[in-house]
């Protein structure tokens, strides 16, 4: 996926055009629309990713289950479903609901690249088993909503800047 494309935003977070994703991800990221999802087994639990040390954007983090970025013209849901499939090996979501659909922000620099994001968050349950895509994820677990809350809270630096700053957010809708 070299030649992916991101959906480029406006300053009122409307299209404002395409540009290519790796080349787009630097100290000076533009505004781009993205998402995030977390999965959950029928239990409850949360599946926590931790991302490729190949990754350009926050190698070797723990994550939500599955982030990524629409291709131009494709539905959220829809590029769900192809991330989840493609990073996780899951082809069997369902119940999938926004859970923040106005969720935006704008990372630290890290690793001289900076997120810059309208990113929705999304909810779905799986019961399958992930078959990670190594190239991507180079483990999972699942965790329980307190236990995730507790590691944050210790050891901050081991996860995604967007999993920290989504987690407030989401005590209530999960919890």
């Amino acid at each position: 996926m070299k030649d992916e494309q991101i959906v480029l935003l406006d300053d009122q977070c409307r299209p404002a055009g395409v540009a290519p994703k790796l080349a787009s991800h630097n100290a000076h990221t533009p505004l781009h629309l993205a998402f995030s999802c977390y999965l959950l087994n029928p239990a409850g639990k949360l599946l926590i990713t931790k991302r490729a040390a190949s990754k350009k954007v926050w190698p070797g983090v723990w994550s939500n289950s599955v982030c990524g970025h629409p291709l131009p013209g494709e539905s959220l849901p829809a590029a769900i479903f192809r991330r989840v499939l493609f990073e996780i090996g899951i082809s069997d979501i369902t119940k999938m609901r926004e859970v923040l659909p106005g969720y935006r922000y704008q990372s630290p620099l890290y690793n001289g690249v900076r997120e810059n994001e309208l990113c929705p968050v999304y909810a779905a349950v799986t019961a399958q088993t992930p078959k990670l895509n190594k190239d991507e994820v180079s483990d999972c677990r699942w965790v329980s909503w307190p236990q995730l809350r507790y590691e944050v809270s210790k050891k901050p630096d081991n996860f995604s800047y967007w999993l920290k700053d989504q987690l407030p957010l989401l005590t209530d809708k999960f919890s």
